[in-house]
């Protein structure tokens, strides 16, 4: 009696806990559909809302300001440091040894080509001379004997040979000696200023030693080394422009010659530029900006290099378009070249008569509505 008492009660606990579990689900279910149908309700609510909001909502305009492209003319420069140098600019030395004993001239002072600016000590020489003239009076009046006779069919033919190879050596002698005497003479080998007297009177001169710098200032040249890269682009006879720093003045000039060999270590050509200097203001070894033209298209369209940004697609810029009867900002991608002084020139994506968006690029986007100031 007691097991069944215990199997009904069981059973009964067993049959409460079931129901109860199917009670808790409906009502879970229940509350889910309830649930479900608030959020419809309250998205169907925000849509209103929204639609309302984007209805009564005027658009923004951005205010900017546009330029109107052109064709014009693009150039593009390099500019490389130039080396200034003397057309003539030599150390002179005497081409003998010997001491100097007459100095003619003073540093700063102009000469000319040939001018005897100091000479050495001949006195050696010119006494050698004297005493060769003795000998070769003797020999010319022995020599005009020997002949006499020999014309008239008197004596033998080798003294009159002897005669005659004696006064020709002696008047041999005598030539070198005067044409040491004239290289004992310190000429200027050009015409030009006297920048450095080195020695004096007194001091050995030898052809070892210099003893005056002579430099021509009127005409200069000036080398450039341009890269190798240029070298297709620069041509013997284009224009230089030419700045020098410290004079604060600039002039114009040709390119006179391009050199034939590259510098193995920089990679470099070299050019030359001739120049005249009447005033004499510029130096030797004086800094010199050299500017050289490597492009021109006499019909590009350029942009200022800023207008230009750059996404992942490319590059690109804004130009000012219409739309739907509205005045708005079109992104447009284009293709940069050549970039010079702050300009860039579009070779395509750009053409004459658009419209580039100039100031207020940063606060647009493609399709923003904009008006022009």
């Amino acid at each position: 009696m007691k097991k069944i008492l215990f199997i009904l009660t069981t059973a009964l606990f067993v049959y409460a806990c079931g129901s109860s579990s199917v009670e808790d689900d409906n009502t879970k279910r229940t509350k889910l559909q309830e649930l479900k149908q608030q959020v419809h309700t309250l998205e169907q609510q925000i849509d209103q809302l929204e639609k309302e909001l984007s209805a009564n909502q005027t658009e923004e305009t951005i205010k900017i300001k546009a330029e109107t492209l052109t064709n014009k003319r693009f150039q593009h420069f390099i500019e490389v440091t130039g080396q200034v140098e003397a057309e003539h600019d030599v150390d002179v030395s005497p081409e003998t040894s010997g001491v100097i004993m007459e100095v003619l001239i003073k540093e700063g002072q102009q000469v000319s080509k040939g001018q005897i600016m100091a000479r050495l000590n001949t006195d050696v020489l010119e006494r050698s001379i004297e005493e060769l003239q003795v000998q070769l009076d003797l020999a010319t009046t022995n020599y005009e004997r020997q002949k006499n006779l020999w014309d008239q069919n008197i004596g033998s033919e080798m003294q009159f040979l002897q005669a005659k190879n004696n006064k020709e050596s002696l008047e041999t002698r005598i030539l070198g000696l005067k044409t040491q005497i004239e290289l004992a003479e310190i000429k200027a080998p050009s015409d030009g200023v006297v920048d450095i007297v080195y020695q004096k009177k007194g001091n050995i001169g030898s052809p070892q030693t210099p003893f005056a710098k002579v430099v021509d200032v009127t005409h200069l040249k000036i080398y450039g080394d341009i890269s190798e890269s240029y070298i297709t682009k620069i041509h013997k006879g284009d224009s230089v422009k030419i700045n020098f720093p410290a004079l604060s003045s600039n002039m114009f000039a040709t390119i006179d010659q391009i050199g034939n060999t590259i510098d193995p270590a920089s990679r470099t050509f070299r050019v030359r530029i001739n120049i005249s200097n009447p005033r004499k203001q510029i130096k030797p070894n004086l800094v010199a900006v050299l500017k050289f033209r490597d492009y021109l298209n006499d019909n590009a369209i350029v942009v200022p290099t800023l207008f230009i940004k750059e996404d992942f697609t490319g590059h690109y810029t804004y130009i000012v378009d219409s739309k739907e009867g509205k005045t708005v900002a079109k992104k447009v991608y284009v293709e940069p070249g050549v970039t010079d002084n702050n300009l860039t020139e579009v070779v395509s994506g750009l053409s004459a008569g658009m419209q580039v968006v100039s100031e207020g690029y940063n606060q647009i986007v493609d399709g923003t509505t904009v008006a022009i100031n």
